[in-house]
């Protein structure tokens, strides 16, 4: 009997599989719209399947270790990941149509002696991680910078492997 159930669950699973879309809307987390680049490049380009996001930064300002606590720049690292799920979604019209996370680069903004850089940009990964499953896991570099653009706290860029159309 049990043998039984767990073939029914391991076929009838995928079925009750949620899409990206609706696991951000069981998260309570409202996509913004996208805003124009503030200089000459472009938010995103593809090239074949894979799908390469300019850097996005955090609403957060400051430095990790300075004017924030690693608490804050995991927050930092999941308001950023919002940000890209609203940049992917206008990118792909379709979050679904993400076969998988590639790389992502993480950059944290950090005073000399701080050396969590990891456990920051884990706030993004862990959001990717609940939106998209097993999707969401990627290779990743989290470094620290001494400043970045705008005083932000944390950049991240990544890469994304599209389904085949």
């Amino acid at each position: 009997m049990k043998k039984l159930l767990f073939l029914l669950l391991l076929i009838a699973g995928p079925v009750w599989a949620q899409s990206p879309e609706e696991r951000i809307e069981e998260l309570g987390i409202e996509l913004s719209e996208v805003r124009e680049p503030s200089a000459n490049f472009v938010k995103w380009r593809q090239v074949g399947n894979l799908l390469y996001l300019a850097g996005e930064g955090s609403p957060e300002k400051g430095t990790l270790g300075k004017d924030l606590t690693t608490e804050e720049g995991y927050e930092a690292a999941r308001n950023t990941g919002i940000r890209i799920l609203a940049t992917l979604k206008a990118a792909t019209g379709d979050l679904d149509r993400i076969k998988q996370f590639v790389k992502v680069r993480g950059m944290v903004s950090s005073a000399p002696d701080f050396y969590e850089q990891p456990q920051v940009i884990n706030g993004f990964s862990d959001l990717m991680f609940e939106v998209f499953g097993e999707r969401g896991k990627h290779a990743r570099a989290a470094v620290g910078h001494v400043s970045l653009p705008s005083n932000i706290a944390v950049e991240i860029e990544v890469v994304v492997e599209l389904k085949d159309e």
